[in-house]
């Protein structure tokens, strides 16, 4: 608070002098006048040094309210510039006034050390009169409150001064700084405008090139950086200026302004630019599903739902599906064959319905593997997402157009492989999948061997070995395949550890299987899996074809599977009479049965022969106590309850082997078919040991005893050709006689001889027709015993 005092003005005449006892000449007393005098010098000092107090004081406020009105300094550097010189000027006018200054308030202290006071001021009750005394300490005590009151004055003016100055050195430092900020970024601002507005359009690019101008989009953000920090910095120090009352003036608020404008557009327009190409590159780039658009025609629209997975709109219909239209035709076309009496049959031309439309019966299992190299898909417990598992599926579909040479509907194939995929690993539609379930549904259905695909699928570790939990995981991912169709129950069912357990019986004791323990398994074709086998079957049989006829149908040749019955001699039966259960009206189907997906060799021929004659001497109950399964069964959890397999209790309602066979001759599923035939043996060499499996001789007693049968067999057909031979000559001598009599003088014809030449005709004509079955049945039988001894010498051997 700024303290001003006024001065005290004394005069001699108000004060009150002591009288003394003596006297001068004048008659008053000499004490008396002497105090006058020093009363007097008294009053003139203290008159001077007030007024010089007085004057000091209003100096310096005067100066004090000119120093306030200097505020607030300017906002732009001129007038700091300005504002600096005249506050130089002024402190130079208050130094100049410093000595002058300093000098009275020196002599107010030399004053009040000639003059103290002590005592508080006192105040008087009025109407009584103040002592000489007293008026001079009064007088002190004012001279004292001046001279604090002017030097207060002084020390803070002089303060203000210097801050004053610091301020607006600072400001001018400042001002530069800013000034010097935004001609900088004004240049770089207008350089990075001139690179935005050298932008293509993004509907102009190429569709190849997004992803450069993506890359450069981002680099160009980056450089701009430095920018960015500059910007920053001007705003800081505009925001420094405004802390200190210094506002920047209209033309650098307005530039300022101006710059921040820039710099927000700048940036939208960055962003901007990477969101659509980002955008762009999701729709339209190699990743993107927009190139599936494609795959359907109006009035079908391909959409994707928030988790990118593809759904189909019908705007015709209005109505929203999931599956292709495309896949929903597919699937009404397998209900066709729903008449396959046989699950495994049934599930595997389902799936060979399904490969060919997905057309991966053109692609190679080595192409599959080098994809998934490729995609870096070889942790199988990895989670696709649906743009993952598109983008595989179009590496996969370019390559097997380049290896394969032909045209391929790229975008149907991937949108109908990815809608199957979905349907068996994802139906509920999460958008997720594990690499192993993406590799189990390609694996199954690319065109391989049976074996490489065993082999493909990765069942141990890198230790070689693989433990109960792995398995599981695989079979559960297989099993996915066949319940999609609908047939998961003739195969186990959904719970695979029947089938884990049965393939540890491989190894008993073991924590851990080797991948040769998983191959033996397979080769067994374990319940659950025979779906696998049996579509290579069926996929090996469509080129397939039979010089036979079918004994049904009378289709010849027979094109696909051959049935034929090891229980009756030429019998075949076509696959479409054989798996859907059709018969000859009045005439039963033997079994056992051996399917053929090849076309037979002379070597099998002569095997089913032997097969045949031995079946012919095996009863009924025979074949009742010794089913053969085509297949390993996997017995359920309930198997300890009810004894019965799944298939087992399938193939109790079906009416196929009733329709052919009297109601003690109905045989399941899986004793109604033996064997099939493998290609591996298709061979006319000389029979190895393999023989011994497929004659059910399993040791040496055995075959011996089956020599001995079929030696003995041999004997009776000779003497039966000998005696029928003898017949053949009887019956071909009696029409010469029947001739010669006819040509007799007597030109008389007896009836009985007639109607004996015509019954021995006819005779003649059976005995022919079956000594030729039974020279042939002869050679086949005796070629078999030649490689029966040649066994039985290996064995003893």
């Amino acid at each position: 608070p700024r303290r001003v005092s006024r001065s005290v003005e004394l005069s001699t005449a108000e004060l009150s002098l002591s009288c003394d006892p003596k006297f001068l000449p004048c008659g008053k007393p000499v004490v008396c006048c002497v105090g006058r005098v020093r009363l007097e010098a008294f009053s003139d000092n203290s008159g001077k040094l007030q007024l010089s107090l007085q004057e000091i004081i209003e100096w310096l406020t005067a100066k004090d309210e000119e120093l306030s009105e200097q505020l607030p300094i300017g906002g732009d550097v001129g007038a700091v510039q300005h504002q600096r010189e005249f506050h130089q000027a002024f402190m130079e006018d208050v130094k100049s006034r410093g000595p002058f200054i300093y000098s009275v308030l020196e002599s107010a202290q030399a004053f009040l050390a000639q003059h103290p006071f002590q005592e508080p001021e006192e105040t008087l009750p009025d109407g009584k009169e103040v002592s000489p005394r007293r008026r001079m300490l009064n007088v002190s005590r004012s001279v004292w409150k001046q001279a604090n009151v002017a030097s207060d004055l002084w020390e803070k003016l002089t303060a203000r001064c210097v801050d004053r100055h610091r301020h607006m050195e600072r400001t001018l430092e400042r001002l530069l700084q800013v000034q010097a900020a935004m001609e900088e970024l004004a240049g770089a601002l207008e350089q990075a405008e001139g690179v935005r507005d050298a932008w293509e359009p993004v509907g102009d690019l190429f569709i190849d090139s997004l992803q450069d101008h993506i890359d450069a989009t981002k680099l160009f953000k980056e450089e701009l950086t430095q920018v960015k920090e500059g910007m920053k910095h001007i705003n800081d120090l505009a925001h420094q200026l405004a802390i200190s009352d210094v506002h920047l003036s209209m033309e650098n608020a307005r530039a300022l302004e101006h710059l921040n404008s820039r710099w927000k557009l700048l940036q939208g327009s960055i962003e901007e630019r990477l969101k659509q190409l980002q955008d762009a590159h999701r729709d339209f780039g190699p990743g993107s599903q927009h190139f599936l658009s494609s795959s359907v025609q109006i009035p079908w629209e391909r959409a994707i739902s928030p988790n990118k997975v593809p759904y189909y709109i019908n705007h015709q219909a209005q109505t929203t599906c999931w599956d292709h239209p495309k896949m929903t035709e597919l699937y009404q076309a397998l209900a066709d064959l729903n008449n396959i009496k046989f699950s495994a049959y049934r599930t595997a031309m389902k799936l060979r319905r399904v490969q060919k439309a997905l057309r991966l019966d053109l692609l190679k299992l080595t192409s599959v593997i080098e994809v998934f190299r490729e995609q870096e898909l070889q942790h199988g417990e990895y989670v696709m997402d649906v743009v993952e598992v598109i983008h595989a599926l179009t590496a996969l579909y370019e390559r097997l157009e380049e290896e394969r040479s032909v045209l391929i509907n790229i975008p149907l194939c991937v949108d109908m492989c990815l809608n199957w995929l979905l349907n068996v690993y994802d139906s509920g539609r999460n958008g997720k999948m594990r690499v192993l379930s993406f590799k189990m549904g390609l694996v199954s259905l690319c065109n391989a061997d049976v074996q490489e695909k065993y082999r493909c699928e990765q069942v141990c570790g890198p230790n070689g070995l693989t433990d109960q939990k792995h398995l599981s995981l695989l079979l559960h991912e297989a099993i996915q395949i066949p319940r999609q169709l609908g047939e998961v129950a003739a195969f186990g069912g959904s719970n695979v550890e029947p089938s884990v357990r049965s393939c540890f019986r491989m190894a008993p004791g073991k924590p851990a299987i080797e991948v040769s323990h998983f191959l033996e398994w397979m080769s067994l074709e374990p319940q659950s899996v025979v779906w696998l086998p049996v579509l290579h079957r069926v996929t090996v049989a469509e080129s397939a074809k039979h010089q036979a006829r079918c004994y049904i149908c009378k289709q010849c040749p027979i094109k696909g599977f051959r049935y034929r019955s090891l229980k009756q001699f030429n019998v075949d039966i076509c696959q479409m009479c054989f798996l859907t259960g059709r018969t000859t009206k009045g005439k039963k189907l033997h079994y056992p049965i051996m399917e053929y997906y090849t076309p037979t060799t002379s070597g099998e021929k002569m095997r089913d022969f032997a097969k045949t004659l031995k079946n012919k001497f095996r009863s009924k109950q025979y074949f009742s106590k010794h089913p053969q399964r085509g297949y390993l069964p996997v017995q359920t959890v309930l198997e300890a309850e009810s004894g019965e397999t799944l298939a087992e209790m399938e193939s109790q309602s079906c009416s196929f082997f009733t329709d052919s066979l009297s109601p003690d001759e109905s045989l399941d599923e899986d004793q109604y078919l033996l064997r099939h035939s493998s290609p591996a043996l298709e061979q006319d060499s000389p029979p190895g040991p393999h023989l011994l499996v497929h004659l059910d001789c399993h040791n040496k007693e055995e075959l011996q005893r089956t020599l001995v049968r079929l030696e003995n067999e041999n004997r009776m057909l000779q003497g039966e050709y000998r005696r029928l031979k003898w017949k053949h000559e009887e019956a071909a001598a009696a029409p010469e006689l029947v001739e010669g009599g006819m040509g007799s003088p007597a030109g008389q014809q007896d009836e009985e001889l007639l109607a004996e030449a015509r019954v021995l005709r006819q005779h003649k004509s059976r005995l022919e027709t079956r000594m030729q079955i039974l020279e042939d049945h002869n050679k086949q039988l005796e070629s078999q015993l030649r490689r029966l001894r040649e066994l039985l010498l290996q064995v003893r051997m």
